[in-house]
Order: C-alpha cells, then sequence, then structure tokens
C-alpha cells in the first residue's frame, strides 16, 4: 500500500513538473518569491523607491483635493479595498460624467508590470498614466497649477516631500504624479500561481491544474502570457466581433490595437472588456474565444479555466487608511463647475 501510494505521489509530482515546464514554455512567468527579486523588478532607477516616499505617495493617491471638485482621488476609480478599480462599466468622473468613451477603468494592481498604460497603451509607465486622469476633465478635471497650489497649501505636504527628496526638492506636477506613480509600483498581488511556477507543487488544486491546461490548451496564453497574463498591445476582433462592439466608440491605438487586460485579480474586476459590457467571467471567457481564437470554448471548458483564474486571486499588499494633511486658508477650494 505504502508503495502504491508513493507511486500515486511521484506521478502527480511528475504531472505538475511537465505542466509548469509547459508554462513556462508558453510564455507564462511568475512573480518571485523573494521581496527582494520583486523589488527589482519594481524600482525605478530614476526615482528610487523608498518607504518615506511609498507613503507620501499614498497619501497623495487618496487625497481628493487633487481634484477640482474636491471629491475625486485616484482610488475613486481605482478601489483598492477590492480588485484595484471601480466596478462599474464606465468611469465616472468630475459633474458625474460617464467616460466619454464608454471605457471601464483597469485595475491597478500589478499594473508596474505593463509596458504600456490605457487601453490604448499612450503612456509608457505608472508615471507618465498618473498625469492623465487627474488633468482630463471628464475624470479629475484639475490643472499642473491647481494641483501644485493645493499640494504647497499644506506644511504637512511640503515637509513630507523635504523628507522623501530632499530639502532643495522643487514640487512640481511631475514630481506629485512620479510619487503617485512610485506608490502604485507597491500595488503587487503574488498569489498560489505563482507559487506553483515557483517549484510549490501543490500550490494549486488538481481542478485549477487542469484548468491551466485547459487555458493553454485552448490558446489563451497566445495574449494572456507574460507576469501579469497580459501585458503588451494586441489586435482586438481578431475572428469575430464583440458583441457589445459599438458601445462607446474606442477601436483601439493608431493601429486599431488594444491593450490586453492582466487576468490578475480577474474574479474581483467585472464587469469585463474595455467597454465593461460583461459581467459574468465564464461568458467573457467563451466570447473571447469566439473573437480572438476562433474557437468554440463550451460550457465546460470555460468552467475550468474559471477555476484556474480562481488561482490568480493573489494577496494585496497591507494597507492602512491614510491620515491626510488638514487644508489651511491658502488650499484652493472645491469647484463644482
Amino acid at each position: 500500500m505504502k508503495i502504491a501510494i508513493s507511486l500515486v505521489l511521484v506521478v502527480a509530482s511528475l504531472s505538475a513538473s511537465s505542466l509548469v515546464d509547459q508554462a513556462k514554455k508558453s510564455g507564462l512567468v511568475s512573480i518571485p518569491s523573494s521581496k527582494s527579486e520583486i523589488m527589482k523588478l519594481i524600482d525605478d532607477k530614476r526615482n528610487p523607491i523608498t518607504n518615506e516616499k511609498i507613503e507620501l505617495g499614498k497619501k497623495l493617491y487618496f487625497d481628493p483635493r487633487l481634484s477640482k471638485s474636491g471629491i475625486i482621488s485616484c482610488n475613486s476609480c481605482h478601489n483598492l479595498m477590492e480588485g484595484g478599480d471601480d466596478g462599474i462599466s464606465a468611469a465616472i468622473g468630475h459633474k458625474w460624467t460617464p467616460n466619454p468613451h464608454h471605457l471601464n477603468s483597469p485595475t491597478v494592481y500589478n499594473a508596474v508590470f505593463f509596458e504600456a498604460q490605457f487601453w490604448d497603451g499612450r503612456a509608457k509607465d505608472l508615471e507618465e498614466q498618473a498625469q492623465g486622469p487627474i488633468q482630463a476633465h471628464p475624470e479629475m478635471a484639475a490643472t499642473k497649477e491647481h494641483v501644485v497650489a493645493t499640494v504647497t497649501s499644506m506644511p504637512e505636504y511640503v515637509d513630507a516631500f523635504k523628507k522623501a527628496y530632499g530639502k532643495d526638492v522643487a514640487i512640481s506636477f511631475e514630481k506629485v504624479t512620479d510619487t503617485i506613480g512610485l506608490f502604485e509600483r507597491t500595488l503587487v498581488t503574488p498569489s498560489a500561481y505563482d507559487d506553483f511556477l515557483n517549484g510549490k507543487k501543490n500550490a494549486l488544486t488538481k481542478v485549477q491544474q487542469e484548468g491551466l491546461k485547459t487555458f493553454m490548451d485552448k490558446g489563451c496564453v497566445t495574449c494572456h502570457n507574460g507576469r501579469t497574463l497580459g501585458n503588451t498591445m494586441n489586435a482586438f476582433n481578431v475572428t469575430g466581433t464583440y458583441k457589445y462592439q459599438d458601445v462607446g466608440d474606442f477601436k483601439g491605438n493608431a493601429n486599431n490595437m488594444v491593450k490586453v487586460p492582466t487576468l490578475r485579480n480577474i474574479t474581483q474586476t467585472a464587469p469585463y472588456f474595455h467597454n465593461g459590457q460583461v459581467w459574468s467571467l465564464k461568458e467573457a471567457i467563451i466570447e473571447m474565444g469566439r473573437i480572438q481564437l476562433g474557437t468554440s470554448i463550451t460550457d465546460a471548458e470555460a468552467a475550468s479555466i474559471e477555476e484556474f483564474l480562481k488561482s490568480l486571486e493573489g494577496k494585496k499588499p497591507a494597507l492602512s487608511m491614510p491620515i491626510l494633511p488638514a487644508s489651511t486658508a491658502t488650499t484652493p477650494q472645491p469647484d463644482m463647475n
């Protein structure tokens, strides 16, 4: 009996090992288990990560006073208390304005690993991306001048910038957004899937391992690969037309390419697709098979893939709500116009 059990365990281990090998050959990459190795991936030599900068960036990320109305922060559309998005089909901004292109807010978790930001990939990194929503009228509707005036009106913020960057720091709009982007770099969520690829053979259940194999065998890994299982720009509507394509006017970048969204924490980021029209993960899987792979994914196959995707639910960084500096007599007042 002991010999039989041992043989079963050896076979299971070999099966898991071969699955890991297949995953790596398919272009899937794990988040390292070592914090120091993760830091090497997320750090920016132009603006090295420090605890002081992280804490300052967190405050700015949560501060609604950076917006014109004084009620919208980065966290409004990228809620760190859930999936890092806003959970609605189209982002809502200044004066309750829906995104004019009916675009869905992507998650900020693990966004540091993307080669480009925004659905059309127009920003090269998180620091550049942070500048867009703050200035966009349908979003935070602020100006560079408003942001600088707001931050410099509060001595606590001025002191925090000096502590983070040195006493001679010039507080500019770009310095503010760079600090927000730096904080966002730390929002990495390693999961059981990463443990599995990193050598922990029992990190995934047998059902999840079968789902990973289905995911690869059906061709999902063609676009959803790399460290985020989604990363680069890719053609959309390759073998069919997305059934909600007419909701909004987004067609991609100048080459009709669309950023492939991450599948990490996908169970927490409904609704799906760029215009947020699909609320069921199973439906999204089947639709992607039809329009991107030209294949019919059965209900059973979709259920199998969905089980694998559950293993991508990551461990989020422990965050405490920041206590923001008090406004002063010179802090710009909220403007709802």
